[in-house]
């Protein structure tokens, strides 16, 4: 077991990042990053590039938690998005962890992304962690390539490396396509939504937080990736009617079969949407459970209750 004199944290601001940094607050916590975070830490400022010295802010830790990243877009507007997330999420995580293995560091928490596994899987073949990485984007490639330079980092360093794959993370403060799901439910209007039968694993932002902070003193985390959820896979139809109670309404959705629904998104050209709303992805996280005697603190439903809760 490792006992941390000093934490260091990037991505403290972000969403992840914010939660992470209040659930380690009983330690002694260096941030680092653009701007301060609002929770009360010591903060270097420092942006995440290839060429910058965090030697200083690394003096004395013993955990590194990497949560900072250029986060997957989904209308990317740079002319290199792949160029773009390599910068940050390749090139200036592996400067930051050589600099973390030179300053004797013990331990490199990165959270990285399911993305490394792929878009989608099929019944009854939930994603690993041990399978090979087959990533289908720009996003999830520099995820896998993170990934594949921080184990060459550790194994020639002895630094421990810790690797969590998280899929949607979704809690107070959620963006993207979750937080239109959350007005979607409030404004409670009727959607052709109610006949899809998929398996799709989320994870709440408590209990990606609370294996977060498991990896940072466990010893059987050591050298280890784990894909994280909470362990209760739901289809797309019972995620918008579990939304919609806990937004305190009675759902209101339609069972159009999915097969018209994706001959509408041929002919509106909105298949991807349709793809994600009806496809599946499922995680394995056995893995998880038995190394770590793991098991997700929060329900799904209680989870999703939190979102609405934090609103009030």
């Amino acid at each position: 077991m490792i006992q941390p004199e000093k934490i260091l944290l990037t991505g403290a601001t972000g969403f992840v990042g914010q939660a992470v940094l209040k659930a380690i607050s009983g330690f002694e916590v260096i941030s680092v990053g653009r701007r301060a975070p609002d929770r009360q830490s010591r903060f270097f400022q420092a942006e995440l590039t290839d060429n910058t010295d965090f030697l200083p802010a690394l003096t004395g830790v013993t955990v590194v938690i990497h949560a900072a990243a250029r986060a997957h877009i989904m209308h990317d507007e740079v002319v290199d998005p792949l160029a773009e997330y390599r910068n940050v999420n390749v090139a200036a995580t592996l400067n930051l962890a050589r600099q973390a293995a030179a300053a004797g560091v013990k331990r490199f928490i990165f959270i990285s992304s399911v993305k490394v596994n792929g878009e989608q899987t099929f019944v009854g073949q939930p994603f690993t962690a041990q399978q090979p990485p087959e990533p289908q984007d720009a996003y999830g490639l520099s995820k896998a390539e993170a990934e594949a330079g921080l184990k060459l980092i550790a194994g020639q360093s002895g630094m421990e490396l810790v690797i969590i794959r998280p899929p949607l993370v979704y809690g107070p403060g959620v963006k993207g396509n979750f937080a239109t799901l959350l007005k979607l439910a409030q404004k409670n209007l009727p959607l052709p939504l109610g006949a899809i039968v998929n398996k799709r694993s989320l994870v709440a932002l408590d209990n990606l937080v609370d294996l977060i902070v498991t990896c940072i003193t466990h010893a059987k985390a050591a050298n280890q990736t784990f894909l994280v959820s909470d362990d209760k896979d739901i289809s797309t139809t019972e995620l918008l009617k579990l939304l919609t109670i806990a937004a305190g309404h009675k759902p209101r959705l339609l069972p159009v079969p999915v097969n018209w629904l994706q001959f509408a998104a041929k002919l509106t050209g909105k298949q991807a949407v349709i793809s994600r709303l009806c496809g599946d992805l499922q995680l394995d996280i056995n893995h998880t459970k038995a190394t770590l005697s793991w098991v997700p603190p929060l329900s799904v439903e209680d989870g999703i209750k939190r979102c609405f809760a934090a609103k009030e």
